[in-house]
């Protein structure tokens, strides 16, 4: 896999998706992009242009975007973490994050923390945002990091709400009872589940949670 260039479906009609290193004349359609792939996203959460901008000034390695020609119909963004998966500790999204500036970067990180995945709704089921994913774990592999890791949004906890609390929902998408729009499919493209990270966003489908899961380069990578 090259790092700067990284072609997805050439057999397919969207074979001229490119996924690339992120680049500030991209902020302006990632801002747009966030705002129309999570609607429901508090506006202290979303990810704005100038905030972009500064990731790709902090650290470089760590922001993909999926264009389509000129147009950005994806995009992925990480920083670097310290993570122990046997003593996670409890934060928010608007923490981690830094408030959108990615001011919690570590250098030193051993972990890729995955901030978000995000393809356009006309885009998906292309296998755009698996190359996404590729792309960070390529990071992960030339920088020598454990893995990646991230909180996944369990969206499909909206559905069900009525009829049971998130923990038990929780349990039974890591059990393979319930299947998550989000998180199962994660699952399936690699991660795994290891923990359930509550009051971590301001978002009613996912009943404010999310799944913390894992992709070591090794089997060992989190240990």
């Amino acid at each position: 896999m090259n790092y700067k260039e990284i072609i997805v479906n050439r057999g397919s009609p969207l074979g001229g998706i490119i996924i690339k290193p992120m680049q500030p004349e991209h902020a302006e359609q990632l801002e747009a992009l966030q705002r129309f792939v999570f609607p429901n996203l508090a506006e202290e959460e979303l990810l704005h242009a100038e905030q972009y901008k500064k990731h790709v000034e902090i650290f470089p390695e760590g922001q993909f975007v999926a264009l389509d020609g000129d147009k950005v119909i994806g995009a992925t963004s990480s920083t670097r973490y310290h993570f122990d998966i046997n003593n996670q500790e409890h934060h928010t999204f608007y923490e981690i994050m830094g408030g959108g500036w990615f001011t919690t970067h570590d250098p030193n990180g051993d972990w890729l923390y995955g901030m978000d995945v995000s393809v356009h709704p006309d885009y998906r089921g292309k296998g755009i945002a698996r190359a996404l994913y590729r792309a960070r774990h390529y990071t992960c592999k030339i920088l020598g990091l454990k893995g990646q890791m991230t909180v996944g949004m369990l969206n499909g906890y909206f559905a069900v709400k009525d009829n049971m609390g998130i923990e038990e929902y929780y349990e039974k998408v890591k059990n393979h009872e319930l299947f998550d729009p989000t998180v199962s499919v994660q699952e399936k493209i690699g991660f795994e589940i290891v923990g359930l990270m509550k009051d971590y966003l301001n978002d009613v489908t996912c009943g404010n949670a999310g799944a913390v899961i894992v992709m070591p380069l090794s089997p060992k990578g989190g240990q």
